[in-house]
């Protein structure tokens, strides 16, 4: 098939190769310097959205936030004035799902389909070919593009329609979140209280407590390994998402907006580009402790 893919970053570079591995024709658009192995592989480069979509059968994006997305489909020169009848876009960053909802209409108006397909598993993820896709849109679209999502995914769910794939996602968010906040408060009170938090944590892997979050980033806790996976910022961003449409849901979510608050104040320290287990760094900062330390 004649692809598109724009947005060609951490997530996005590793998500297009394997289409191009998989032997797809790749037409491509960036805002910053194409990656050279794609490039090299056979990817085209294209000058904007519109010569992507006038190429493409199907379009994906991989995109930093909401306001991008609107801009590479709508914008001068954006995929909208390049789609026509029959084509697909599949927009995969992690956005808005109200918003998400207009776009998919506004592209189903030009005959078009439109499935929403964030993505959980980080670059670790991007890069084995193995994030989880949730999709949101029509059962046609997602049995045609369901096969390319295999070569980036492996847990892949129509969750319903457009936009429930982005409510997925903010879902996932929130429960990440909150679970490194669950985590970070055990892991300092066992510390504070005497307790080896390496054996505190190994102890609590065989039990119901037992988590992903805990396994992974409360060990990045005892370590002090917070170098970026998943950045304190992008979490922010989401949550954000998850803020705001409660607001409009007319929703309250008091502890994700205390995690909110927690990522904030990690990022008023300096710690924005760090690891989203460093959420602990706010906690510590009110403990006036850290995780390990000697009482």
């Amino acid at each position: 098939m004649n692809l598109g893919f724009i947005g060609l970053g951490i997530m996005g570079a590793p998500m297009a190769g394997h289409l191009l591995a998989a032997g797809h024709a790749l037409f491509v658009n960036t805002r910053g310097k194409a990656p050279e192995e794609l490039m090299s592989g056979g990817a085209n480069m294209r000058a904007s959205g519109s010569e992507v979509a006038k190429a493409s059968d199907i379009v994906f994006l991989m995109l930093p936030d909401t306001q991008d997305v609107e801009k590479v489909l709508f914008g001068n020169g954006g995929v909208a004035e390049g789609i026509s009848k029959g084509k697909t876009v599949v927009d995969m960053s992690s956005i808005s799902p109200i918003a998400t909802k207009d776009f998919a209409r506004r592209i189903n108006e030009l005959g078009a389909g439109y499935l929403d397909a964030p993505v959980s598993g980080g670059e670790v993820g991007a890069k084995a070919a193995s994030l989880t896709i949730m999709v949101g849109g029509a059962d046609r679209d997602f049995e045609r593009v369901k096969p390319l999502f295999e070569k980036m995914g492996k847990n892949i769910t129509l969750v319903g329609g457009n936009g429930d794939g982005q409510t997925a996602k903010v879902a996932n968010q929130m429960i990440v979140a909150l679970t490194i906040e669950a985590v970070g408060e055990a892991l300092l009170f066992a510390s504070k209280a005497g307790a080896d938090p390496a054996k505190v944590r190994q102890a609590l892997m065989g039990g119901f407590a037992a988590s992903r979050i805990l396994e992974v980033h409360g060990d990045r806790m005892v370590k002090r390994t917070f170098a970026p996976g998943f950045r304190i910022e992008l979490h922010q961003k989401d949550l954000n998402l998850a803020l705001s449409s409660a607001r409009q849901l007319g929703v309250s979510l008091p502890n994700t907006a205390t995690a909110q608050e927690l990522f904030n104040a990690c990022a008023a320290n300096g710690h924005g580009k760090l690891d989203h287990s460093a959420m602990v760094k706010a906690l510590e900062l009110m403990a006036a402790f850290e995780v390990g330390q000697k009482t």
